[in-house]
């Protein structure tokens, strides 16, 4: 569904991202983990478009076979082409109800009743979103702050859905429930980028996980496996 080929991301003197090359599988959850500064973000903005002058090759192949390039595309392409992100830190607008922030992630569709059914998924998966649907959402909690976003993120009806950090802030019960949604959204069919810090968390759950550290890939394998693996135990899950 997607591959990346020796991805290199810099920012002035920084090589933040060194040759990374992925694939993910449609319907597949792949996770990439590891410290502050591995290279994470980096690798979810550069697929979405949203960092310049990237190196190497972002393939995505659609639903009907078609291969195309992302490589260089701008984010508006991403989104018409299914791929959605809920980005680090919300970044929901704080003026704006929760229901015009959900609206706003349909900005690029002209398929009104297609939004209203995807706006109804998104109170679906987190009634208490429904409760709010007319409050501002700068005054939301921070987990209901995350579930804005994610489905804000839903509203463009994406194939791929790219998560980062998605639990970043919240309280240990908010977590569980962040990640059992991801897996809720999953299991409906879309297949799932997820970038984060909470590694027990996130390998927990995905199909297919990588290791970076300092922008390359240190490890990968299947999400159980590196579970058990000792570099990982004594590196992510506290031994």
């Amino acid at each position: 569904m997607l591959e990346i080929q020796n991805l290199n991301v810099r920012y002035g003197g920084i090589h933040a991202v060194r040759d990374l090359s992925i694939s993910i599988d449609r319907g597949e959850i792949v996770t990439l983990i590891g410290a502050n500064g591995a290279g994470k973000s980096s690798t979810i903005r550069a697929v979405m478009g949203l960092v310049k002058g990237i190196q190497g090759n972002i393939t995505y192949t659609a639903p009907d076979g078609r291969q195309v390039s992302l490589t260089g595309k701008p984010p508006e392409y991403m989104v018409k082409m299914g791929i959605s992100l809920s980005p680090e830190g919300r970044r929901i607008l704080p003026h704006l109800t929760v229901e015009e922030n959900m609206m706003l992630g349909a900005y690029s569709r002209n398929d009104a009743e297609g939004v209203a059914r995807d706006i109804e998924y998104g109170y679906t998966l987190f009634p208490r979103l429904r409760e709010r649907r007319g409050q501002k959402g700068g005054t939301l909690s921070g987990g209901e702050q995350q579930m804005l976003a994610v489905a804000r993120a839903l509203s463009s009806h994406p194939e791929l859905l790219m998560l980062d950090e998605p639990s970043l802030g919240l309280a240990p019960i908010l977590v569980d429930e962040v990640f059992a949604t991801i897996r809720e959204i999953n299991r409906e069919g879309r297949t799932i980028l997820l970038v984060e810090q909470n590694a027990f968390a996130a390998l927990r759950i995905a199909n297919k996980a990588y290791v970076l550290e300092t922008g390359a890939i240190a490890l990968c394998g299947k999400g159980a496996d590196l579970l058990e693996n000792p570099k990982v135990k004594e590196a992510y899950l506290g031994g």
